[in-house]
């Protein structure tokens, strides 16, 4: 997109670039999870724990190296810190550590 589409956009165009973007997100999103469900179904099989706090850390560090903004590392880092939570939940559901 160049400068004068950009400047041709107004907020409701703006808005429905956002729509397409989150639509794409929650498909990117649920294809993680099912990725993360394996990865519980696979842990129970071989008796790893769900709770892996370095490549947690790892996951972070990565994220963050790779951002070039205009969101900060520390926001990044948030939105990823509750990412990891509900994979997290994801995968002790899918171990059969947690009841639904």
């Amino acid at each position: 997109m160049n400068k004068s589409d950009k400047a041709a956009m107004d907020v409701n165009d703006w808005r429905k670039r956002i729509d397409e973007l989150d639509a794409k997100l929650v498909e990117l999103l649920n294809e993680r999870s099912r990725f993360v469900a394996e990865i519980g179904r696979l842990k129970r099989k071989t008796k790893q724990p769900i709770y892996q706090p370095e490549r947690e850390r790892e996951i972070l560090e990565r994220v963050q190296a790779l951002n070039r903004g205009p969101l900060r590392n520390e926001a990044l880092k948030r939105l990823f810190e509750r990412i990891l939570d509900e994979a997290r939940a994801l995968e002790q559901e899918a171990s059969g550590e947690k009841d639904s």
